[in-house]
């Protein structure tokens, strides 16, 4: 689950991490009245007008804007929001900006980054920083990979206090700024920890003229395996900011991620749901979705998988490839017979079914009346979807 900058920064608040002064608005009026009181407060005229979307380069888009006076952030604030803000992570599509974050300007000296990943490789979490702030982490990555200082943290003992000065005299943090620095990033970690995160990036990570050091923006993304134990970040989902299917999906506890494709896969098993993805791209098709049904779905499971499918118009066939274990065949067919009935078939659906129950399945399929075509095996369906979605012969 992704959060806005403004919810991340409420929760690093909570965890008596310093930020900079800043009020959510959703409104032109809320935002005039939030850069008054910040004005009031910090004593300078100095304000950022920032766009609130879930995807980075909001700067370059246009989306955050430094200005002076409470009468330029009311200004800015109607260019920004409701605009299609278009950035790299967006898309060609842009995001629909809804929310503000109206901020206090402050004195940077340096621009610094800071993030908290989980390196699946290593098994543990890498707390890694740079002195190249405010540009693309990946972009550093790629020309300049010995400017990212990185430390593993071992889990049984969390980030000690040398590995946070380690990357703080690393960055060239010095006197009571290395010491500002270090007790930032040990703060920063345990809100990672203690929230089950699987992002926390700070960029830029800011050191300012007097020395203090803060961190100017925030972007975090939890486990969402983990937010039973959460409960309290749920009221930061912003559903205005993710697909709806894969809303619709988490309801049914369904593994979906929309995809740009056109041949609608519903599968149960990740490993066996990225290789029938491979399989149709093979054979010249693009998968419009992953979705894994798991290893024990319901016939009700499968009925909304089918649903969630159907409901994207850009999908022109479906393939449905299950190797029955745990899930039974027959409880697949029964769920794609369900579903069928209820929202209709409007594409070619072919389906290929092996292992428990199958030959069940495949009667329950063949006396449904269903226009269902069946398939030897993965290749053959995908050869058999992709050839039925382009408008050919089976």
């Amino acid at each position: 689950m992704k959060i806005h900058e403004y919810q991340a920064k409420e929760l690093l608040h909570r965890f008596n991490v310093p930020i900079p002064k800043g009020v959510a608005c959703f409104s032109v009026d809320e935002a005039e009245a939030a850069a008054k009181q910040i004005i009031a407060d910090t004593g300078s005229e100095v304000v950022v007008v920032k766009a609130q979307i879930h995807a980075g380069g909001r700067g370059k888009g246009g989306g955050v804007k430094v200005v002076k006076g409470a009468a330029a952030a009311r200004e800015t604030a109607q260019k920004i929001l409701g605009m299609n803000l278009v950035t790299h992570q967006t898309g060609p599509g842009g995001k629909l900006v809804k929310r503000l974050l109206i901020e206090q300007g402050v004195d940077i000296a340096r621009e610094l980054y800071f993030g908290i990943v989980v390196d699946r490789g290593a098994g543990r979490v890498v707390v890694m920083a740079s002195s190249e702030g405010g540009v693309e982490i990946e972009e550093v990555a790629a020309k300049h990979p010995e400017k990212i200082l990185k430390e593993f943290v071992d889990p049984a003992v969390g980030m000690a206090g040398y590995q946070a000065r380690n990357l703080a005299y690393g960055l060239g943090l010095a006197g009571p700024s290395a010491k500002a620095g270090a007790e930032l990033f040990l703060a920063l970690y345990r809100v990672f920890v203690e929230t089950d995160g699987s992002l926390l990036e700070v960029n830029p990570l800011v050191v300012l003229k007097n020395g203090q050091v803060l961190p100017l923006d925030c972007k975090m993304t939890f486990d969402d395996n983990a937010l039973y134990r959460h409960k309290e970040l749920e009221g930061y989902r912003d559903l205005d900011e993710e697909e709806p299917s894969e809303t619709e999906s988490k309801r049914y506890d369904l593994s979906f991620i929309k995809l740009d494709g056109s041949i609608g896969c519903m599968v149960n098993g990740a490993g066996l749901a990225m290789a029938t993805m491979d399989t149709i791209k093979y054979f010249g098709g693009e998968p419009a979705n992953f979705l894994d049904v798991g290893g024990s779905a319901t016939e009700e499971k499968v009925t909304a998988a089918f649903k969630i499918i159907t409901a994207d118009p850009s999908v022109k066939g479906i393939f449905v490839n299950i190797f029955g274990g745990i899930m039974k065949c027959d409880t697949i067919a029964a769920g794609v017979i369900g579903a069928v009935k209820q929202v209709g078939l409007k594409v070619p659906l072919v389906v290929r079914l092996e292992g428990t129950n199958v030959d069940l399945g495949k009667k329950m399929l063949a006396e449904s009346g269903l226009a269902v075509t069946p398939a030897d095996d993965m290749a053959d369906g995908a050869k058999k979807i992709v050839a039925l979605a382009a408008g050919g012969k089976k």
